[in-house]
């Protein structure tokens, strides 16, 4: 109970940075509205590192408020999935598990460029950058049984609920987003860019693996045939006790795509990252 409270309390002061930022007042052309393309993949028990493995669609909405031309703040709202199985992301593991799950991520950010990014004309309209910041997300691993996907979490695949043994884990958690890219200003109101980010997490749950096998006989009479054969999907059943996954490590789910943006508000000529008149000087003229 404690950690679903922090949980709320977080996800409460996230969505505060985010909409606080949206209320940035809009009249340098600072503010930038787009959206977010491209894939989405997972690491952890059952595919520990095969980088872009089994990648699903990933797409979402995000607001950038460029600070200066080095610097800027983002927001961003993604929805994605993530999918892996030991029979063809880790087969040295007879587990024979998997699973997918939907990926709702809220995130804040900062930006930072390596060169000054400019809409002006004859300045920079490129840069590489690297980003960090914190999310919030939400998951819920399913497995397929007999042509059925199953909602793990509430089936207690490592016994959890059962008496004596730990609680069900939360599907929502933090993530530390990271990661790097590269964008240009097509215009003084466009920008397109790519961009690869890492989210690590602070929950070892995202594919419903983490601890050691419950007895599967235990499994069988308090929670039904399903459960047993969920938990346990090896020829030969696990001994109780024996590693079902890591309760070491945490997992980790990544996005990759382009962004596309625009400027909303009123252009502001004194702020030289929004000014994108030619200087007169430059064309022959006097004023």
């Amino acid at each position: 109970m404690q950690l679903n409270s922090q949980n709320e309390n977080m996800r409460k002061y996230i969505l505060t940075i985010i909409l606080s930022a949206l209320m940035f007042p809009l009249v340098a052309q600072k503010s930038e509205i787009g959206a977010f393309a491209g894939t989405s993949f997972y690491l952890g028990e059952l595919n520990p590192s095969k980088i872009f493995a089994k990648p699903q669609f990933a797409g979402g909405l995000i607001y950038r408020y460029n600070i200066s031309p080095r610097f800027a703040f983002r927001a961003n709202i993604i929805f994605g999935q993530v999918q892996a199985s030991d029979m063809e992301t880790n087969n040295k593991d007879p587990r024979n598990l998997s699973f997918r799950s939907p990926i709702t991520e809220i995130s804040a950010q900062v930006e930072l460029n390596f060169l000054k990014l400019y809409t002006a004309w004859e300045k920079n309209k490129f840069a590489p950058y690297i980003f960090a910041g914190i999310g919030f997300f939400s998951f819920n691993p399913k497995a397929e049984l007999n042509g059925t996907y199953y909602d793990l979490q509430h089936l207690g695949t490592e016994g959890q609920g059962l008496e004596g043994e730990k609680d069900f884990y939360s599907l929502t958690n933090f993530a530390i987003p990271f990661g790097l890219g590269f964008k240009y200003n097509i215009s003084k109101i466009m920008t397109i860019g790519i961009e690869w980010g890492m989210r690590y997490t602070f929950t070892d749950y995202l594919d419903d693996v983490s601890g050691n096998y419950y007895d599967n006989i235990t499994l069988l009479m308090e929670r039904g045939d399903i459960v047993a054969a969920l938990a346990d999907r090896s020829e030969s059943l696990h001994k109780e006790g024996t590693g079902r996954g890591n309760v070491t490590t945490k997992d980790w789910y990544s996005f990759a795509g382009l962004t596309i943006s625009f400027r909303i508000g009123n252009e502001d000529k004194t702020c030289d990252i929004d000014n994108g008149k030619r200087p007169y000087a430059r064309m022959g003229r006097k004023r």
